[in-house]
C-alpha cells in the first residue's frame, strides 16, 4: 500500500494492485485506522474527530487527485503523491 500524502500525524494510503471497487484510501492516526470513499467520509474503521475532519477537509481539496490515482491503482500503476493539508 502506497503512502500519498501526510499531514498532521495522518498517513493516507491507497493500494495499487488492482484494487477492489468503490474508490477508497486508507488514514491511520496512531492506533486508528480507516477507510474513506473519495468524498471523504469514513466507510469502516474509526477515527478521532478531529483528524475525521482534516481528511474530509483534504480528500474535498483534492477529490480529483484522488480520483486520478484510483484510476492509477485499477491499472496497477505506480501513484502521485498530493499535497498534505496545510
Amino acid at each position: 500500500m502506497a503512502a500519498i500524502s501526510m499531514f498532521l500525524g495522518i498517513i493516507i494510503r491507497m493500494y495499487n494492485t488492482g484494487e477492489h471497487n468503490p474508490p477508497h484510501f486508507h488514514a491511520a492516526y496512531q492506533n486508528y485506522n480507516a477507510v474513506f470513499n473519495l468524498e471523504g467520509e469514513i466507510v469502516e474503521g474509526e477515527m478521532p474527530k478531529r483528524q475525521l475532519k482534516f481528511i474530509t477537509a483534504w480528500a474535498e481539496l483534492h477529490k480529483d487527485e484522488l480520483l486520478a490515482n484510483w484510476e492509477l491503482a485499477m491499472n496497477e500503476q505506480p501513484l502521485y503523491k498530493i499535497k498534505p493539508l496545510q
